[in-house]
């Protein structure tokens, strides 16, 4: 299965704003996405919440899977990118 490893870009963290963004990414591409940091068990990127649970602060490893490429490389954008910023 396709995966990418990714530091979090966003300055707090995977918290509230940047995981509804990349929840909402993920419900649009359709297909079952997790994220997960080294060592943890996958949770499903499609829920804000669960994001949220992994508790990824900047700079952490977060590792993106799922059946389409394209797809992770696009989850894994996000999550490399500062959400919070405006």
């Amino acid at each position: 299965m396709p995966s990418q490893t990714v530091s979090v870009g966003s300055r707090v963290g995977l918290h509230a704003r940047p995981a509804a963004l990349i929840a909402e990414a993920v419900g649009k591409a359709g297909v079952p996405v997790t994220l997960a940091t080294a060592g943890g068990i996958p949770v499903d990127a499609g829920s804000p919440l669960m994001i949220m649970t992994l508790g990824a602060k900047m700079g952490v490893e977060v590792v993106v899977t799922s059946d389409d490429p394209a797809v992770v490389e696009q989850i894994a954008g996000l999550v490399a990118q500062d959400l919070d910023a405006e």
